[in-house]
């Protein structure tokens, strides 16, 4: 299994479906890197991930709000077409398997990532506490 983990901003509100008597969030996740090129000129390049959370629980859709930070993971698709201008691309979409609010306009993420249930067994490294015991060398995956 291919695994993609992903933090950014929600780009718009989620939009909670019904598909074949299964539940299904759907929402897009931004992520925008700075830098510069070069000649030294400043640049920005922003990556839209789309994602389907299939889940019982869609309570969670109503924290699921423009402008906030998610952190996601699940597994990646990516479908190459042709766009309006006649140009090649690309979508990347993600299925979400765990999900979890971070933070972003409208609250701290604490205290918003309570109210959701904490969807996620696991949070990324960098924003959970760190734990007060060492991981031994011979755990480590490389």
């Amino acid at each position: 299994m291919i695994k993609l983990q992903i933090v950014g901003n929600l780009g718009k509100d989620c939009i909670v479906k019904e598909v074949n008597g299964k539940n299904v969030i759907n929402f897009s996740v931004a992520h925008t890197e700075r830098y510069k090129d070069n000649q030294g000129n400043q640049k920005e390049r922003t990556t839209w991930v789309e994602c389907a959370y299939w889940t019982d629980k869609t309570a969670v859709a109503q924290y699921l709000t423009k402008g906030k930070i998610v952190y996601a993971e699940g597994s990646p698709e990516a479908d190459a077409y042709t766009n309006k201008e006649n140009q090649p691309a690309a979508t990347l979409r993600m299925r979400v398997q765990s999900l979890q609010l971070i933070g972003g306009s409208g609250g701290d993420g604490a205290s918003q990532n309570n109210a959701m249930g904490n969807t996620s067994a696991a949070a990324p490294s960098a924003y959970s506490k760190p734990s007060s015991m060492p991981v031994p060398a011979d755990d480590l995956p490389f």
